[in-house]
């Protein structure tokens, strides 16, 4: 299913579950893997000081600092690579999200694995912060592989997975999600549960206090979904299809804690081809606060 993964790293532990499933994908489909580290800019005109992204860590970026960086990223990689004999440390100075998406492009990648590329606070949440808290979302906006984003512990990866959750706004960048949704589901024997969330925000109050109107109108929706992708899913009938009304971001999480999702699978892009990369998008509500790895695939399925 794969077989050159790419996995951006800030060499920092809010990494370290994003590297067991790079690594153990890679062990599984015998995939190449790359590691990459973007450590930082120039601090100013050519000076050789790097303003490192990670907090309090500026540099000379020398031949000895690329080499005791690469020594330590390894040194964190090892604990995970399992079945992969080696693989390569790429350091890249520049800024994070740019770098990630060039460098993918010139290895072809068919995945891109990433944590969540920002620290927890006390309570244990996660925190965005500008500079590193963008990355993930410019990466999953603008990348032409899958990104699957990592965010807390997951016990399943992706061979044992038994449901994965697909949701969907029915618009054309979701089918290529629904494309790299199904293949999974094929390759790992999971169910695939097809779902839209009617967001009330688009509804009249007089919708919204007619129970039957809203039942109409989601029904409506499941019709949609099945015509729109079961025809695509060919001898693969391991498929449920079900829509809720309320907040997209809400209620695809709370259907995923339902069924017991294993994965999320989203389109970033969905209607909303114009926003920013700010934590507005409903891909990005939906990885601050799955409790299972998330999917955002934006183009064709290359896999």
């Amino acid at each position: 299913m794969f077989k050159k993964i790419l996995f951006a790293t800030t060499a920092s532990p809010e990494c370290d579950e994003a590297a067991k499933v790079a690594f153990n994908l890679a062990g599984k489909y015998d995939a190449d893997i790359k590691v990459l580290h973007v450590y930082g800019l120039p601090s100013h005109g050519f000076s050789t000081e790097v303003k490192a992204f990670r907090p309090g860590r500026n540099a000379n970026a020398d031949v000895d600092y690329e080499q005791s960086l690469s020594a330590e990223i390894m040194t964190g990689c090892k604990p995970h690579m399992g079945k992969v004999s080696e693989c390569d440390v790429l350091l890249r100075s520049g800024v994070p999200p740019t770098e990630i998406l060039r460098m993918a492009r010139t290895l072809e990648s068919d995945l891109i694995v990433m944590g969540v590329h920002t620290p927890m606070d006390e309570a244990g949440a996660l925190r965005f912060r500008n500079g590193v808290g963008n990355t993930m979302q410019k990466v999953s906006k603008s990348s032409k592989a899958p990104v699957l984003i990592v965010s807390r512990p997951c016990t399943t990866c992706f061979w044992y997975f038994e449901n994965i959750i697909f949701g969907t706004d029915l618009s054309k960048a979701s089918d290529a999600a629904f494309a790299f949704a199904l293949k999974a589901a094929m390759e790992t024997g999971a169910r695939l549960f097809i779902f839209h969330a009617l967001d009330i925000e688009g509804m009249d109050a007089g919708t919204l206090e007619d129970p039957s109107s809203v039942e109409k109108r989601l029904e409506e929706v499941r019709e949609k979904i099945r015509e729109r992708y079961l025809s695509k899913a060919g001898d693969f009938v391991n498929i449920v299809v079900d829509a809720w009304e309320g907040t997209p971001s809400v209620e695809i999480l709370k259907f995923t804690r339902e069924h017991k999702g294993d994965l999320i699978v989203m389109a970033h892009h969905g209607k909303r081809v114009d926003e920013d990369a700010g934590m507005g998008s409903t891909v990005e509500q939906v990885v601050l606060r799955s409790s299972c790895p998330v999917a955002s695939v934006n183009r064709d399925d290359r896999l």
